[in-house]
C-alpha cells in the first residue's frame, strides 16, 4: 500500500502528486507545507501499524538545518518497519544528511538543476509512456512499481512538469527547457498560471488541493477543474491590490528592498512585485502566520545581480534566528520569530553580493 507526502504550497508540489498517482496509485495523498512538514510524518509514523504503508513517496519538501535531523530519525523509523521511502526533492540539502538518507537506503532522486516534477518525469518516463490511471487500478511490484499501459499519460505528465518548472522559474533548465518547448507556450502559461492561483487561494482547504490532484491525474487540465478559472480571476485581483499595497509600504536597504504584507495572499505571490520595483538584487516579503503565533512567514526572491545561493543563506541565517528556512538559489523562504524580522534582514543585507 502506497503512501504520497508533497508540497502543497506550488504547481510543482501538486504535479508531484499528480505524477505519483499515475506511476504508483497511492492509496492516500497528504499535501503538506514546510511549518508542519515532520508533525505528518510523526503521525504517519505512529499510525503505520494501522495503516500499514509499504511505500512512502515524499516529494518537493525541502529539509533545513533545524529540521534535517528529526527528519531523518523519522525516516529510519519507517525503515525500521519494512516501508520502502523515495525522497524526490531540488532545494539544497547537505551533503552529510544526502549520506545519511542514502546509508539508510532512502531512494533518493536529488538535483538541484530540476524541479521535483521534471525529476519525476524524466526517472519515470519510460513507465509513464504505457501508464494507465483511468481506472486508478494498477498492479504494483514488490517494489512498489506499477503496471502501467496507456500513451496519453506520457504527453499529459510531461505538460505538468513543464508548467512546474515554469512556476518555479525554473524553465531555463536543460531538461525542463525541452518539455517545455514541446507545448503551445501560451496554452501552458495560462493553464500554469491559473493552477497556481487556484493552488493559493486553498491553502487552507486540504481536501480540495487533493481533489485537484485527482483531477488531473485523470488526464485533465486546469481549465476542467469546476470553478477554478473563477478562482484564479478572483485571486488575480487579490495580487493586484496587494501589488499597489507594497508600493506604498517598501523600504530599502543597501542590497535589499522590503515590505511587510497585510494581505492573505501568501507571500510568495507578491514578492517579485517588490523586485520588480525597487532596483534592488534582493526581495522580501514577510507576513504573520495566523497558524504559528509569533511566527513570521519570509519570501526572498534574486535578480541575477545576486551572486549568492540565497536558499543556502537563508537556511543558515533562519536557523540562527531559531526558525527554520531554505530553498532555490534565486528563489527561498523561511520561518522566523516574528521579533527578529529585522535582524534577519541585516544579516540577510550584510551577506549579499
Amino acid at each position: 500500500m502506497n503512501l504520497c507526502i508533497s508540497h502543497k504550497e506550488d504547481v510543482d508540489g501538486i504535479a508531484s502528486a499528480m505524477l505519483i498517482k499515475l506511476l504508483f496509485n497511492p492509496k492516500s495523498t497528504i499535501l503538506v507545507d514546510y511549518g508542519n512538514m515532520i508533525e505528518t510524518l510523526e503521525k504517519v509514523a505512529s499510525q503505520n501499524a494501522r495503516n500499514k504503508f509499504t511505500n512512502i513517496f515524499i516529494c518537493d519538501l525541502a529539509l533545513g538545518k533545524r529540521n534535517e535531523n528529526e527528519f531523518a530519525e523519522i525516516i529510519e523509523r519507517f525503515i525500521s518497519m519494512g516501508i520502502k521511502v523515495t525522497y524526490i526533492d531540488h532545494h539544497d540539502l547537505d551533503k552529510p544528511i544526502e549520506d545519511k538518507l542514502q546509508a539508510m537506503g532512502v531512494e533518493l532522486l536529488h538535483n538541484i538543476e530540476e524541479c521535483t516534477s521534471v525529476q519525476i518525469y524524466q526517472h519515470y518516463k519510460n513507465q509513464l509512456s504505457g501508464s494507465s490511471n483511468t481506472t486508478a487500478a494498477t498492479s504494483q511490484s514488490s517494489t512498489g512499481n506499477a503496471n502501467i499501459n496507456n500513451n496519453n499519460n506520457n504527453s499529459h505528465a510531461a505538460f505538468y512538469a513543464a508548467a512546474a518548472a515554469l512556476t518555479d522559474y525554473m524553465d531555463k533548465k536543460p531538461v525542463a527547457s525541452s518539455l517545455v518547448s514541446r507545448f503551445d507556450r501560451h496554452f501552458l502559461m495560462l493553464e500554469s498560471t491559473a493552477l497556481s492561483y487556484i493552488i493559493s487561494a486553498n491553502q487552507h482547504d486540504d481536501p480540495y488541493l487533493v481533489s485537484i490532484v485527482d483531477t488531473l491525474s485523470q488526464g485533465k487540465y486546469t481549465h476542467d477543474i469546476k470553478d477554478g478559472f473563477a478562482t484564479a480571476l478572483k485571486y488575480a485581483t487579490m495580487v493586484g491590490e496587494a501589488a499597489k499595497e507594497i508600493e506604498t509600504s517598501m523600504k530599502k536597504l543597501k542590497n535589499l528592498a522590503y515590505a511587510s504584507s497585510s494581505s492573505s495572499l501568501s507571500t510568495s505571490m507578491v514578492v517579485n512585485f517588490v523586485l520588480g520595483n525597487a532596483g534592488k538584487p534582493v526581495a522580501v516579503i514577510y507576513r504573520s502566520r495566523e497558524d504559528l503565533p509569533g511566527s513570521v512567514q519570509i519570501s526572498v526572491r534574486g535578480t541575477d545581480r545576486c551572486k549568492i545561493h540565497l536558499g543556502r543563506a537563508v537556511n543558515e541565517i533562519a536557523t540562527e534566528l531559531g526558525g527554520n528556512g531554505g530553498g532555490h538559489e534565486k528563489a527561498c523562504g523561511a520561518i522566523i520569530p516574528e521579533d527578529r524580522v529585522k535582524k534577519f534582514l541585516g544579516m540577510l543585507n550584510k551577506v549579499i553580493a
